[in-house]
Formats: structure tokens, sequence, C-alpha cells
């Protein structure tokens, strides 16, 4: 955290306003893009791609430099954007980069690319410099336009090469030092329980590397298929969103989205919002809020959020309600609670391979690699007394 933070957080607090993290909201970028302005205004600098990518005119660099320290720029850009600096600084480097904002690639471009990739690998950076466009436009471009990629339904080996991807990005992003603590731990206590905590199961993963290590598929397509497996493993393969688990899932999450009361998607906490449903990453909830408003909302494309949630709590959610009291005196049962979310999860409960075979086959391919942990520990044994968790 950058010292100016600290006041600035202090004054949201005296405010009552949370510090937000994840997607800016419209009314956020709004702000963003007001502070960008108005700072130009006070200095004269011309262009908002001088005032955040400065290196790029090095005749004017001291001059752009003196003149961001000498009017405050950090505490102006992050004026009333209740994040951390940093986080609006990237942000507005993103919003007013013009490398992004190049339009569709071109046949030439897509060749460009292409023959840049072949000499560079994955060094996005250089080869965004090259094309001049972003480093995340080229890489995502790259991901989509990589011939070695199948369509349809996983095979084993893909899923086995996932599980294995991911956990190795997690374990990547923990110190040489750290790594060595836990595999030093672990050998002296064969029976010590490694956990890992919820959030990193699904927030910093890059997903640029996982589609690397997978090589068969696309980021999206890693991303979309990890959901669907870590949801599977969080709920011990219960099927939570099915008959009468579905339609008490549903008419939960109307009535909580309709209770937050907010303007825009990004305003919400997702993960706040997972426990409507049971102890599932944020990202199972948005692709069923998706699903939801699409099946049930006529021409949804064409409405604000707040008139998607309006009418999914006026008009839907009294059928849904209907339906599942309906089903419940049909079978006499009581809605069940879903279950809370838990924190921590034991590392193998998470990362481990539909059969033995499967499992060493990996270990084998990962020689040199970060140490698999699928098997450091059983989960019987989270009542033991060596429990490590990252």
């Amino acid at each position: 955290m950058y010292r100016d933070d600290l006041e600035r957080f202090k004054e949201f607090k005296a405010q009552g306003v949370a510090i937000k993290f994840g997607k800016f909201s419209v009314k956020e970028n709004k702000q963003l893009e007001k502070n960008v302005e108005d700072f130009l205004a006070l200095t004269g600098i011309e262009s908002a791609d001088k005032l955040l990518y400065t290196d790029r005119y090095p005749e004017e660099k001291s001059v752009i430099t003196n003149l961001k320290r000498r009017y405050s720029f950090r505490l102006h850009i992050g004026r009333n954007i209740a994040r951390p600096w940093k986080l609006i600084y990237y942000r507005a480097k993103k919003m007013f980069d013009v490398n992004n904002y190049k339009g569709r690639y071109s046949e030439g471009d897509t060749e460009k690319l292409k023959m840049y990739h072949s000499l560079l690998g994955n060094d996005w950076k250089t080869i965004g410099e090259m094309v001049a466009r972003s480093s995340l436009s080229v890489a995502l471009k790259f991901s989509q336009i990589s011939s070695q990629r199948n369509r349809g339904a996983w095979s084993k080996s893909e899923t086995r090469k996932l599980i294995k991807a991911v956990e190795e990005v997690i374990l990547k992003k923990m110190s040489p030092q750290e790594l060595k603590e836990v595999d030093s731990k672990l050998q002296e206590n064969p029976e010590s329980c490694l956990s890992i905590v919820r959030e990193k199961l699904y927030k910093g993963i890059s997903w640029v590397e996982v589609e690397a290590k997978v090589q068969t598929r696309n980021w999206m397509q890693c991303k979309s298929k990890w959901t669907e497996i870590l949801t599977k493993r969080m709920t011990n393969g219960r099927r939570i969103y099915y008959g009468m688990n579905a339609l008490r899932a549903k008419v939960s999450l109307i009535e909580r989205l309709y209770e937050i009361n907010v303007e825009d998607t990004n305003e919400i906490d997702w993960e706040d919002l997972a426990s409507a449903i049971g102890d599932v990453p944020p990202s199972y909830v948005q692709t069923k809020f998706s699903r939801l408003k699409a099946v049930y909302v006529p021409f949804w494309q064409k409405k604000t959020f707040p008139e998607i949630i309006d009418y999914l709590y006026e008009t839907t959610l009294p059928l849904l309600k209907e339906k599942l009291e309906k089903m419940m005196e049909k079978k006499g049962t009581k809605i069940q609670t879903p279950a809370a979310p838990k924190q921590v999860f034991p590392f193998r409960d998470i990362f481990y391979y539909e059969d033995d075979s499967e499992g060493e086959d990996i270990e084998k391919e990962s020689e040199g690699q970060a140490p698999c942990m699928a098997h450091a520990c059983n989960s019987s044994t989270l009542g033991g007394q060596g429990r490590w968790i990252i």
C-alpha cells in the first residue's frame, strides 16, 4: 500500500465507504476518466498517453515527471474512488492506452503476431511493442488463433494436464524458500496435512500460463473447465444445482441480488453472493446468473442491470417460489440450507487425479518443476497436529 492510500482510506472509512477490489464499475470508470482529464487541464500535459506512458516520450519525461510530482498525481487520479492507488493507476493505464483500441486484427496483423511468437515465444510485452498493441491484447489474440486447440468434451488426459497446470501456477507464486520449507515439513511428518486458502484456488491465477501448460485449450476454456472441476470438489460432488436445489438456489440468488440494490454488475461482491447457492467459487455464481437472465428476462440485452433485477424479482421470483412450494409439497421435504463456505481446503481434496496411474503419469511429466502437493495429505488427517496452510 502506498503512503498516500492511508489518508485516503481513513477518509473513506469516516464516510462509511468500503474499499473495493475486483472489476471497476461504470461509475468508477467515469470518475477515473474525469480525474485524468482534470489533471491534464491542471498541469497542461497534452494527453493521457503522455501522462500515463511517460517513458514513450523521453524528451519530455523530466518535465512531465516534475509536473506529476508538483501537483500530487496519485491523489488526483484517486479522487472519489475507494480503491488502492495502484489498482486505480493500472486501470487508468488500461483505459487510456492508445494501443488497446486498434480495432480488429487484419490478416497481416495476425501473420505478424504468429511470426513474432515463433521468434520470441510468450514474451507478450515485447511482441505488443512490436505490433503497437497492449501485451494483453496480443496474448489473448494468439490464444484465439493458435491452431492446436480442441473443441468439445475434454479428454481425461487434458483434464489431468489442467489440474496439474493450475497446481503448478498456484505453487509458482510461492517463493523457493517457502516451497522448500513446506516440502521439508511434509518429509519430516508424512501425516501432516497441507491445506490451501479458498481464494487462492480461483483468484490471481495466470490463465495464459495455464493455457501454455495445457497446450490443447485456450485460456477461456481452461478457466471455464477449472470452475467446473473446482465446484465439484469444493462441494464433494453434491448436485447443488439440480431439481429442488436448483429452484431454491434461483430463488435465493434473485432475492439476494434485489437486496444488495446496486447499479452495475461490477459492484457485486460475487464472493459473498456465492453463499446463496452453497460452497462454490464466485465464477460459478456469475455463470448461473448469466443463465438466469438469458432464460427468464426477455430482451435482457436492452435492459439496464436494475431493470433486469426488477423483472426477475417482480415477475420470475413469484413463479419460481410457487413451483418450489408445489415440489416440496409433493415430495414432502424441506428446503436444505446451503453449506457455509469453508475458508480452507485440504490440498489433496482439490488437486487429485481420477486414478493412481493418471497421477503417476503427471508426476513423471513434471520432473524438475514445483513439487507435487496433490498427495501431501489425506483429508482424514485434518484433525491431526501437523497442518500447513498456503
